[in-house]
């Protein structure tokens, strides 16, 4: 669901980018009067983990499309959701700047849309409430299905939205719904069993380390350490992002494939001076577009994909977790020194 510039008009886009930037600044007010440093290697780990699960996309059956993981609700749900979209930010502007995977001018609305829906509307309005009464592994897997689908649902809304609002394209708002939203069904009910084996797994494990272990009103029992849970997330984004990514689906995800259906293309091109002035500043500064050495593209020689894919995974996953260890280290201590 990560949108590229070409839907989007510098209108929209940078009222987006306004909007993100205000609710990223009241994220970081809100952390820094939390001063919760105990989330902090939870943030990067995690954003790590998200990252690299966002470079698997899965076939999704009979459809010829494919998904992957959003990770705002999974965020949401260990770290509270105004940590989580500082992360799933961290994760969008990696994948936008190292990676030319979404469109600079459509950072604020992949942002959007990938965060404030999960951990704004879905966590605290689905999510929250039916795990209250006590995170039984029903409750947990309901929860956590629902929520995934509500939030990226809306997500997939906002997309149509965004882009018709645009008016740039001649993409009718039904026929263009009428694909995004069934499409990412499917993909949040993987994405909401996938959510609720990973924070099951942390409940499992340290339900203190959470950001509010009341939600939950479970076994409070200490199996592992922080510091243990912490290293297994970074173990498991290395794998995923270096190894696993191998075999993500070749499939156009989501949002290609609803373009494809309605437009008959699986991309938009357009040539606005300021379309085409963000593509070729991200073609320059993006290290490694696609997620593949740049030789791959220019070379007749040309090394492994797979190793631009491994590269790819464990630099990316590297610099979110430094990015959003960082922010959130800087917001936690600039709270202890306001109070």
């Amino acid at each position: 669901m990560h949108m590229a510039d070409a839907l989007l008009s510098p209108a929209v886009g940078g009222t987006m980018w306004a909007v993100t930037g205000a609710k990223v600044a009241h994220c970081a007010k809100k952390m820094k009067s939390l001063g919760s440093e105990r989330l902090v290697p939870l943030m990067g780990v995690l954003g790590a983990f998200v990252f690299a699960a966002q470079m698997i996309n899965f076939s999704i059956p009979a459809t010829g499309s494919s998904g992957h993981l959003g990770g705002g609700l999974l965020l949401a749900a260990i770290l509270g959701p105004h940590a989580a979209f500082i992360v799933i930010a961290s994760v969008l502007v990696v994948q936008a700047l190292f990676f030319a995977d979404g469109g600079l001018l459509a950072l604020g609305c992949n942002i959007f849309n990938l965060g404030f829906f999960p951990a704004f509307v879905a966590y605290p309005l689905i999510f929250k409430p039916i795990v209250q009464g006590g995170a039984t592994r029903g409750r947990l897997f309901a929860a956590s299905i629902l929520a995934s689908v509500v939030g990226l649902e809306l997500g997939a809304l906002g997309v149509v939205v965004e882009t018709v609002m645009s008016g740039i394209t001649d993409l009718p708002f039904t026929t263009f719904a009428s694909f995004m939203l069934p499409i990412h069904l499917a993909i949040g009910i993987v994405e909401g069993v996938v959510t609720a084996l990973v924070v099951g797994f942390v409940l499992e494990a340290n339900p203190r380390v959470v950001f509010d272990p009341g939600v939950y009103r479970g076994d409070a029992r200490t199996r592992f350490s922080t510091r243990t849970i912490v290293a297994a997330f970074a173990i498991v984004a290395a794998i995923t992002g270096s190894v696993i990514s191998w075999y993500a689906s070749e499939h156009p995800d989501g949002l290609e494939w609803s373009l494809a259906k309605t437009t008959g293309s699986e991309e938009l091109n357009t040539t606005s001076p300021i379309h085409e002035a963000l593509a070729s500043l991200q073609d320059r500064i993006a290290p490694l577009p696609d997620y593949s050495f740049r030789a791959t593209q220019a070379s007749d020689r040309q090394p492994s994909p797979k190793a631009g894919t491994t590269v790819s995974g464990l630099v990316g996953a590297a610099l979110v977790l430094l990015f959003a260890m960082a922010g959130g280290f800087i917001l936690s201590r600039l709270g202890k020194k306001a109070t």
